[in-house]
């Protein structure tokens, strides 16, 4: 569902223009597992459709390249996603739409996020936590209970669900095509995206 209601949804409403090639952040969060990866790669292959620059920015493979050597505590954690949302309102600001696939379980971080960059939509992509478990092909979170993880996210260290998202993604009910067109909506109907001329018809 589209959090029609939402005050930042509606923020976005009253100040409604479309601009063409306009950039913002989408800003997926939520648990490991969550679909946060795939959702992300749905969205940026249905933009790439409409000829939009897109990036997506993952997670792992920002751990990968731009914060090795960071580990889990909360302090790195927000120094990851500190360098996720500058690098997002870099590209944003030109125009590229971003959308960043983070865990960024705490709400601090992401108002401070939401805060710099000047067009944010949020998107809670919500599974309960067995549907994570089950997703979980690395084995994380059976490490984690083992002990042989600390800090991990929902399982001994809080996840902090979003106050005021401008989007939800049910993905343990949702398919990811229905997720995906969750937020293609919404980029529509905030000014961030041209409606599809099938959409008009």
């Amino acid at each position: 569902m589209l959090v029609l209601k939402s005050k930042n949804f509606q923020k976005h409403i009253s100040s409604y223009k479309i601009v063409n090639n306009k950039g913002v952040t989408v800003w997926l969060t939520g648990l490991s597992g969550a679909g946060k990866s795939t959702i992300a790669r749905h969205i940026e292959k249905e933009l790439k459709a409409r000829n939009r620059q897109v990036e997506v920015l993952d997670g792992d493979l920002i751990r990968t390249w731009l914060s090795q050597g960071l580990g889990f505590s909360k302090k790195d954690r927000d120094i990851n996603v500190r360098r996720v949302g500058f690098v997002a309102n870099l590209l944003s600001r030109n125009g590229v739409i971003v959308i960043a696939a983070t865990i960024s379980p705490y709400q601090d971080i992401r108002d401070e996020i939401r805060a710099i960059n000047k067009n944010f939509i949020e998107v809670y992509v919500n599974a309960p936590l067995e549907i994570c478990e089950a997703r979980d092909v690395k084995g994380l979170y059976a490490k984690a209970r083992a002990g042989e993880i600390k800090g991990f996210t929902g399982i001994d260290d809080p996840y902090e669900v979003p106050m005021n998202p401008e989007v939800i993604c049910e993905s343990g009910k949702e398919t990811v095509e229905e997720s995906a067109g969750k937020v293609i909506r919404a980029l529509e109907e905030l000014g961030y995206l041209q409606v599809a001329a099938e959409s008009l018809s």
